[in-house]
């Protein structure tokens, strides 16, 4: 498959007025092709809603894309402003953001919120009449299992899973091809986060867009997508297939976060936690930034980045950034050639 979305070498800063330099994304590289649904996962302050908000161009100060290049269908989003970006969202990338109360005006119905983002996107020559606004709207909150009353009320006036579908509704106006989902089940209940994942992997398949779903809830992402992104401290450290990531041998931040659950069914329920706490964002060290915590550490950790390197044969085990898995990796591979 190509392409649809593009990345590479993308890092993005925080430069507050007062205070040291955050490197809160670091040379992140990825693609996401047409049609695939990919998660993003890792702990809080990883980098990945960041990384999000630069990918549909959303960032704003004290955070700037300090470099790299980011291509969405061929097109060099880095590169666009102003009008340009604006004619780039209708049909482009749409964002959802983690919650729906402050992503929505509090003064503002939701039939006003559907107008104001088909009026601020109409192309040359369109127009919008109130009947059809409202029949638009109509339409796409069933799309989202909300029926048309909704259109009457006020944010304050819905739940928080009805918030998070108008969100979704909203995201779906301009029929982008790609959209991006910022922990779109955060401070919801079981129930009602596993009706609004249901909904939003409906959509996709129905519709056929291109999703990142973004979470700290390696659960949700493993059942929702196709393959996965594991985050830590502004890199990316693994990416392989949802398939695989719940057995084999996988970046130890990874294996750390899984071992993070449980079977609820088993008769004695052990957690285990991540010892240790997250690098500082404001240096840019050299090695492995979960060398402090890891288990299989080794001294070249801590003297050289490790690059995603295959985690088995022919790459469908996935990638993973670690220097010691991609030794023992090497040598199945030479002891399966020997053989």
């Amino acid at each position: 498959m190509t392409a649809l979305l593009e990345a590479r070498k993308v890092n993005v800063v925080y430069e507050p007025r007062r205070g040291q330099r955050i490197w809160a994304v670091r040379d992140v590289d990825l693609k996401v092709a047409h049609g695939e649904f990919v998660g993003i996962v890792g702990e809080s302050g990883c980098g990945k809603t960041t990384l999000g908000y630069a990918l549909s161009r959303m960032l704003r100060p004290p955070a700037r894309m300090h470099s790299g290049v980011i291509e969405f269908d061929g097109l060099d989003l880095a590169g666009l402003d102003g009008e340009q970006l604006r004619r780039q969202r209708r049909g482009g990338i749409a964002l959802v953001l983690q919650s729906g109360m402050n992503a929505l005006n509090p003064v503002r119905s939701v039939e006003h919120h559907f107008r104001d983002v088909l009026k601020a996107h109409a192309r040359p020559g369109e127009k919008l009449e109130p009947a059809a606004t409202r029949d638009r709207g109509a339409e796409l909150l069933a799309s989202v299992h909300l029926e048309p009353d909704v259109l009457r009320l006020f944010p304050h006036e819905l739940s928080g899973g009805m918030r998070q579908r108008v969100s979704i509704a909203l995201a779906l106006a301009l029929e982008p091809r790609m959209i991006i989902f910022d922990e779109p089940t955060t401070a919801l209940d079981v129930l009602v986060q596993q009706a609004v994942m249901r909904t939003i992997t409906d959509l996709q398949r129905d519709r056929g867009f291109t999703a990142l779903l973004i979470s700290h809830d390696l659960g949700v992402v493993l059942e929702a997508t196709q393959r996965v992104m594991v985050m830590y401290a502004g890199r990316v450290v693994e990416d392989s297939p949802a398939a695989v990531i719940s057995h084999g041998q996988h970046h130890p931040y990874t294996e750390a976060l899984l071992a993070c659950y449980a079977d609820p069914r088993a008769d004695v329920v052990e957690l285990s936690g991540i010892p240790g706490s997250p690098p500082d964002l404001s240096l840019r060290g050299t090695g492995c930034s979960f060398t402090p915590r890891c288990p299989l550490a080794e001294d070249i950790c801590a003297e050289a980045d490790p690059p995603l390197s295959p985690l088995g044969p022919g790459g469908s085990a996935g990638r993973a950034a670690c220097h010691v898995r991609a030794r023992l990796a090497r040598a199945e591979v030479a002891a399966g050639n020997a053989s």
